[in-house]
């Protein structure tokens, strides 16, 4: 018996001590996640408090106490400044981001699907397009603008100009996102659909494009995010605050006075953002496994 003893002792001690390392490490793990939780969130406590707060009450060392009088003209006074330009924001992405997913689509088919002499070359000149910095080509960009609204005889600034901006230059990452996902796709399920007589528009449009809705999702949020927070072809081609989408409204309403109105501008940040925010809690999982699904061959 007492050469059996410490065996035993072993076996029931050795579990005990994972469980207690693995309870440490989930101790560990949840309060890293609660600090990066906290640090993330305390921006957006700051300007949710703010907002509410009487100008005589905004300063660095009550920046985080919470308002004496909670009042609600800041945001009355935010979305009247913002109204019109979150309607033209949504003129803007709404259709940019559903031609440029569309194109994507179409080119990520053709370069996975079709091996076309020189498609490699093709897709790499695409993909470089996503390197340029918008920057520095800003210039050039609006001498084109400029010209094109001349020989057309139409205002070149506006809420059009801007759609062809960003269904341009989404192009790039749109065409990457389904190249990839596309690669994935099983050859057996492309031979059966040509087997059975379809064509390759008839193979795209009955069968590719329904079974890609996850990145038909994750394109539309990108896509979305990306042009609702765009400033600097805001600012260059959307024209005043009166006719350009909501990121010039907003800095007109930052810059607007002689005094700063914080409380005003943090009310017109939350509401500009809104709507970004709405998006990714609605379609945030569908984001996420649309990233991964083409990440896996096969």
């Amino acid at each position: 018996m007492s050469a059996t003893t410490p065996d035993a002792t072993v076996s029931f001690a050795a579990p005990r001590e994972q469980r207690t390392g693995s309870l440490v490490w989930k101790i560990v793990r949840y309060v890293l996640l609660t600090l990066i939780m906290v640090g993330v969130l305390l921006p957006v406590y700051v300007l949710l408090i703010t907002s509410f707060k009487d100008g005589s009450e905004v300063s660095p060392l009550t920046a985080w106490a919470l308002p004496t009088h909670w009042k609600i003209d800041n945001w009355i006074h935010a979305w009247d400044a913002l109204s019109g330009g979150l309607w033209r924001s949504l003129t803007l992405v709404i259709p940019s981001s559903i031609i440029s997913a569309m194109l994507g689509s179409a080119n990520g088919f053709v370069l996975s699907r079709w091996r076309f002499p020189g498609a490699n070359i093709v897709f790499t000149l695409i993909l470089f397009g996503m390197f340029i910095p918008y920057q520095a080509v800003m210039i050039p960009l609006m001498k084109i603008v400029v010209g094109v609204g001349s020989a057309l005889d139409v205002t070149p600034f506006g809420i059009p100009a801007l759609i062809v901006m960003h269904v341009v230059y989404g192009i790039p990452i749109c065409t990457l996102i389904f190249r990839n996902y596309y690669e994935s796709i099983p050859e057996e399920l492309i031979e059966a659909a040509r087997v059975d007589g379809a064509g390759m528009l008839r193979t795209y449009f009955s069968v590719v494009i329904p079974i890609s809705i996850t990145s038909f999702v994750v394109v539309l949020i990108w896509q979305f995010t990306q042009a609702w927070n765009d400033f600097l072809f805001a600012i260059f081609f959307g024209g005043d605050s009166s006719n350009g989408p909501v990121t010039l409204a907003l800095n007109e309403l930052s810059h607007g006075s002689i005094m700063a109105d914080y409380g005003g501008s943090m009310a017109g940040a939350l509401i500009a953002s809104a709507p970004t925010l709405i998006v990714y809690i609605l379609l945030g999982k569908y984001f996420v496994s649309g990233l991964m699904s083409g990440s896996v061959k096969g």
